[in-house]
């Protein structure tokens, strides 16, 4: 799990919580074992004492989750503007304080669209609209060799899933010295919408930009997971499931390149494929 680091100027809890619990359940034979389950709790955010948004999440980093939520909705402009983020598990809230808003909640909230996502996500206001003022530059190249060393790196990492199933996963990698790649975040949660924003959370504390960053997620890249990629900027978003054909739009619409089915030396280009860089010979 990543470690919230907050910007001096912003108070935040560390409220994470118990990810996974041990429950004793029955096999087929009738007889009693003990397996372990995810946990699964509702946090509620409230942005200057006004209800946003009831969230289902695991709790593994529920103030980058508030953040890159805020972010990704657009009721927040900057990091600066947040006074203070205060998880408290006893009335399952979080509660945004703002030093100063120039959004205006009431016009972004009274449009709701239920996404697709698993624990099942919301985004308000014209989100489809303003991707059009979205366009990624051309580049950077990404190798086959490291996209297989990507695809590994997610395979072999400790991971609540292989304990506990029922969750995804979402990692964000950046460029090493060696020509590799290094894993700057890994969040899971039940739903991947959550995990992408826990992400774009930590990103948008640390001011780091998606340029050159590489994005993976154990979901389906519908058009919220595409929506939220290209406001942060990350170029590649890779997937070992699918892609919705929304989504696909999307990346179109936004020059983002798409790998989805990535297992092993597998991976299928849906979207602007020339910014990988094939060195093997197809076999």
């Amino acid at each position: 799990m990543s470690v919230v680091s907050a910007k001096p100027n912003i108070q935040m809890s560390n409220a994470s919580v118990p990810l996974v619990h041990e429950v004793e359940i029955m096999d087929e034979a009738g007889r009693a074992k003990l397996a372990h389950i995810p946990g699964e709790r509702p946090l509620t955010i409230y942005l200057d004492k006004r209800e946003v948004v009831t969230l289902m999440t695991l709790g593994s980093a529920p103030e980058a989750l508030v953040l890159g939520y805020l972010r990704n909705q657009r009721l927040v402009e900057s990091p600066d503007d947040i006074e203070s983020i205060q998880v408290d598990w006893e009335t399952d809230s979080a509660a945004v304080k703002t030093r100063r808003s120039t959004v205006d909640i009431d016009a972004l909230t009274s449009k709701r669209v239920v996404t697709t996502g698993c624990g099942q996500g919301t985004m308000f206001g014209g989100l489809m609209e303003e991707m059009s003022e979205i366009r990624l530059p051309d580049g950077p190249n990404l190798s086959q060799e490291v996209i297989v060393a990507l695809v590994d790196h997610i395979r072999v990492h400790d991971s609540i899933y292989k304990k506990s199933g029922s969750v995804h996963a979402c990692a964000v990698f950046e460029r090493a010295e060696d020509g590799g790649v290094k894993l700057l975040h890994f969040i899971e949660d039940v739903g991947r919408h959550n995990a992408v924003d826990s992400i774009s959370g930590l990103m948008w504390l640390a001011n780091k930009p998606g340029k050159d960053l590489i994005f993976f997620t154990t979901g389906r890249l519908t058009s919220e997971m595409v929506i939220k990629g290209a406001q942060m900027g990350v170029p590649f978003l890779l997937t070992r499931s699918g892609v919705t054909l929304m989504g696909l739009d999307l990346a179109r619409k936004t020059n983002l390149t798409i790998l989805s089915r990535c297992s092993g030396k597998h991976f299928e280009i849906y979207n602007a494929p020339e910014r990988v860089v094939f060195t093997q010979k197809p076999q």
